[in-house]
């Protein structure tokens, strides 16, 4: 049985420079997984973990106060929306008609805009289910916002369970056709954040393909195969084993930050897409999804701004592992469609789970 402590429960975080209170939702399971959310953004501010010798470290990147979250422009630990990754031009036509949205990544529209889910203060409550502990987040995006159409109404649900798994369950409704891609954003660093790179961990990617990316880090449109490639991670390597090869696709993004076409997506339940070991802590994590893609991510453009207890987080200080749909994909009619309609529901699941090896 898992249980909240009523001490540990919920406490005021800060406030936003609004005015809003902002409140963390400490959620503990009895495999000692203990996951801290904040209202605002809807951020995994911490993720603690044990390892082998269960020692609990936090492994998640983060901040300590909401002004640094209200300056972060790393999206550290937010989740994202109305749409993750890049839309190029920042507009696309839908029905006939073109939409113009806020160009923030240069002349591209990046993660939202310039105020995404992950700026905003959502509605929370807490629960209680079977042998799990949650908190449901809600946010309703108005018509116009950003420049997408209609009102889009949000939920996210965080929830722990005693095997110690982190699951993130998405929902959405809208009144009006829209693109909708929603992630998680936050940056793991499994021996503990703050404690350096992320180098030295092991990646398993399920994905024979992913889609290559044009000099403006926007996907060409095609899809290639790993084979040979720097990106073939379909058996375990070292990040830091390919991170910094002579390879187009390296020297466009700076390391990696590429979205995988996963091999297990077109089932009901969540398919593996990931894991992630680091052989120092023995903590390992293992990524299921239902989502078609997952998008890598090694913190290149990490710059040393201080985070949680004075840490420096610079590049390649966590690694990001981002299941959604495809980026660019409301301008890639090849792509799998991102276009939720009046009457549909959008609905999109992953567990981050987490265990330790010898």
């Amino acid at each position: 049985m898992i249980a909240i402590s009523p001490s540990i429960r919920q406490r005021l975080f800060g406030r936003t420079t609004r005015g809003d209170d902002v409140t963390c939702f400490t959620l503990e399971g009895t495999g000692g997984l203990r996951l801290s959310v904040l209202d605002y953004g809807a951020i995994v501010q911490a993720l603690r973990a044990p390892d082998r010798d269960g020692k609990v470290e936090d492994v998640v990147l983060g901040y300590g106060d909401v002004a640094a979250y209200e300056r972060d422009r790393f999206y550290v630990g937010a989740a994202i929306g109305r749409y993750a990754g890049r839309i190029g031009g920042a507009a696309f036509t839908l029905d006939g008609t073109r939409y113009a949205l806020t160009a923030n990544d240069q002349p591209n529209h990046l993660h939202g805009g310039r105020r995404g889910f992950g700026a905003v203060l959502w509605r929370a409550r807490t629960f209680e289910d079977g042998d799990a502990v949650g908190v449901v987040l809600e946010h309703s995006s108005p018509d116009g916002d950003e420049g997408y159409p209609g009102t889009l109404d949000v939920r996210v649900t965080y929830a722990v369970s005693e095997a110690n798994v982190l699951s993130v369950d998405y929902h959405a409704t809208t009144d009006r056709p829209t693109p909708v891609n929603l992630t998680q954003h936050a940056y793991f660093n499994l021996a503990g954040e703050g404690s350096g790179d992320v180098l030295g961990h092991e990646l398993t990617v399920r994905a024979a393909s992913y889609t290559p990316l044009a000099a403006n880090l926007l996907p060409t449109g095609a899809i290639a195969s790993v084979e040979g490639t720097p990106l073939d991670f379909r058996a375990p390597r070292r990040i830091a084993e390919c991170i910094d090869a002579d390879h187009e696709q390296i020297r466009i993004a700076g390391g990696y930050d590429h979205n995988f076409v996963l091999d297990g997506f077109g089932s009901a339940a969540p398919a593996p897409a990931a894991r992630l070991a680091d052989p120092a802590s023995g903590r390992v994590l293992e990524v299921h999804t239902t989502e078609p893609g997952m998008q890598l991510y090694t913190g290149n453009f990490l710059d040393g701004s201080a985070g949680k207890h004075g840490h420096r987080y610079g590049p390649r200080a966590g690694v990001c592992l981002e299941t959604q749909h495809f980026p660019d994909s409301p301008n890639q009619p090849a792509f799998p469609s991102t276009i939720l309609r009046p009457g549909e529901e959008y609905r999109s699941r992953t567990e981050f789970r987490f265990s330790v090896q010898p």
